[in-house]
């Protein structure tokens, strides 16, 4: 586990160097263990993210411990955080278990509850030393294969001077905003592109003093990742591109060998598909070489 000192760091040169860190969901030990291997190999820390489904199936304290082991086997500093989190019983419980950060998603809420809310979390996670990430501006969709894409309309994006009053109020280490993307891929692949405007709206208000973080990476045009990261956006979540990979190279394997029943015979191609799109998107966000611990 690192301490928040180390954690901050990382986030802290990304945000000064203008590379960001991947934050990449998963809910099984494959798709895991594909993530590390990416990040070992190219060098570069990582985020380990799990939403409350995730975690719930894996279970909090069972992720805690197999990120703790292989941070430890690999040399991969990975902050493991709660993606998603609804409630602040179940943060709390996410903290309790060990997680380096949680992210209180109150974008949903009236912004005076959000920032109420988004207060309380701040102050119990700051006694434990694990980072909170808030969010201003509801990113819609899910992290599935969607018939369409979703388009957000202007007002829907974060707007800068709420955004300043929650970083304010709240004193979160992180925001999440919303600049265009959401939760999910296009079933034709093509994701809107980034608002960079309102990004650099944003940054203008914020300055340095809260890490700024994309959601709905997946799909999201590599130009405009680049563009996001060069303009402010120090941590980017991917769950959608992982398990898609991850899928269609288990039905691939399962096609070609349909009487093969040994697990440890077909999951490893599921991997391999794992971590070659993490290489990818460390390669995209310019944190490959990066390992700072």
């Amino acid at each position: 586990m690192l301490n928040k000192k180390i954690k901050y760091k990382i986030l802290k040169t990304a945000q000064r160097k203008k590379w960001a860190i991947g934050q990449f969901n998963v809910s099984n030990i494959e798709v895991l263990k594909g993530v590390f291997a990416a990040a070992k190999k190219l060098k570069s820390p990582i985020i380990i993210g799990t939403s409350e489904g995730e975690s719930r199936f894996l279970g909090l304290r069972q992720t805690r411990a197999l990120v703790s082991l292989l941070e430890k086997e690999t040399g991969v500093p990975a902050i493991l955080n709660l993606d998603h989190g609804r409630t602040l019983d179940y943060i709390k419980e996410a903290i309790r278990a060990g997680y380096d950060a949680v992210h209180f998603d109150g974008s949903h809420l009236p912004i005076l509850q959000n920032i109420a809310l988004a207060k309380k979390v701040v102050s119990h996670a700051s006694r434990f030393g694990v980072l909170v990430e808030g969010e201003v501006g509801k990113i819609p969709g899910n992290s599935k294969i969607l018939k369409k894409a979703l388009e957000s309309k202007i007002e829907d994006l974060t707007d800068p001077a709420v955004a300043k009053k929650f970083a304010e109020e709240t004193k979160v280490d992180s925001l999440a905003i919303n600049v265009g993307t959401f939760h999910g891929i296009a079933a034709s692949g093509r994701n809107p592109h980034i608002n960079i405007e309102r990004i650099k709206e944003i940054k203008r208000v914020l300055k340095e003093e809260v890490f700024l973080v994309l959601h709905g990476g997946s799909g999201t045009p590599e130009k405009d990742i680049k563009t996001a990261v060069k303009n402010g956006i120090v941590k980017i979540n991917i769950n959608t591109e992982l398990r898609k990979s991850f899928t269609a190279a288990l039905k691939k394997a399962l096609k070609e060998k349909p009487n093969e029943i040994i697990p440890y015979k077909y999951l490893p191609r599921a991997i391999s598909a794992v971590q070659k799109t993490v290489e990818e998107k460390i390669k995209l966000f310019g944190s490959n070489n990066k390992n700072l611990c």
